[in-house]
């Protein structure tokens, strides 16, 4: 059980509500104590989007760890816990409802207490809920000053740079026909007859006057011949280009609104 004497220096450290099994359910808020005894009796616990909700939790069965505040519920039943202002004071209505929620020694209520005093709420050393200077005061939390920060979510996009695939250079051989028309050249026999005349007279009229005679010539033509040589006709590399597109981000952003409420007649 938390002492009493334990509740300033709790809350200076601003630590958390742990549920029994480890899990944060929130910051500590404030801690209210019995006006009459001086012992604490509930705790608020800071939950949601900067710490804007309070849910209440009892602090029987509650241990110290460190700078944090263990309690005997889960974080399902402090959250789920009847909204209760945390205005400084629990009326006796709203311990009724809080006692029925977590079935507190078997359902008692503010009135099975037998006591006629508020629990009052202790948010620090010698600090005033209703701090003088401060217009109005503030119903979610302490008063701090008479203005409220709105804050709002923007949207930073920006790029980064990953491999989406790989590119490689491969070589292999392959065999094609090539035709070409060469002009190739062979001798042909051709009979040429001249007559006698006084200039070949005396050739013709060199040899016997009948004789059987043979006379040979050689034949040439020409043949086509193959030949192969391996040499280099190109030269080929990887390169790459940047190329720039232009990608629509569309994503969902949250904003605080203040607005007002109440009567605001003179």
């Amino acid at each position: 059980m938390l002492a009493k004497e334990h509740i300033d220096d709790l809350l200076s450290r601003s630590g958390n509500i742990l549920s029994t099994d480890g899990h944060k359910i929130g910051s500590i808020g404030q801690i209210y104590a019995d006006d009459d005894s001086g012992q604490p009796t509930w705790a608020t616990a800071r939950t949601g989007l900067f710490g804007t909700s309070e849910s209440f939790v009892p602090l029987e069965g509650s241990r110290v760890e460190g700078d944090d505040l263990v309690v005997p519920y889960t974080k399902d039943q402090v959250k789920d816990a009847p909204r209760v202002d945390t205005d400084g004071h629990l009326e006796p209505s709203e311990e009724d409802r809080l006692y029925e929620h977590y079935q507190f020694n078997g359902g008692r209520s503010y009135t099975d207490t037998g006591r006629d005093f508020d629990d009052t709420a202790t948010t620090g050393a010698g600090y005033d809920t209703d701090a003088s200077g401060a217009v109005g005061h503030d119903t979610s939390g302490p008063t701090t000053d008479d203005a409220m920060t709105r804050s709002e979510e923007r949207l930073n996009v920006g790029t980064e740079r990953q491999a989406t695939g790989r590119a490689r250079l491969r070589k292999y051989v392959t065999t094609e026909n090539v035709t070409q028309t060469v002009p190739v050249r062979r001798e042909e026999v051709r009979i040429e007859r001249e007559p006698i005349t006084d200039a070949n007279r005396a050739a013709a009229m060199s040899g016997p006057d009948l004789s059987d005679e043979e006379h040979e010539v050689t034949l040439h033509e020409e043949r086509p011949v193959v030949d192969k040589e391996t040499v280099p006709v190109e030269r080929v590399r990887l390169e790459t280009d940047t190329v720039t597109d232009e990608v629509t981000v569309d994503e969902e952003v949250r904003k605080e609104r203040i607005e007002t409420d109440g009567d605001t007649r003179r």
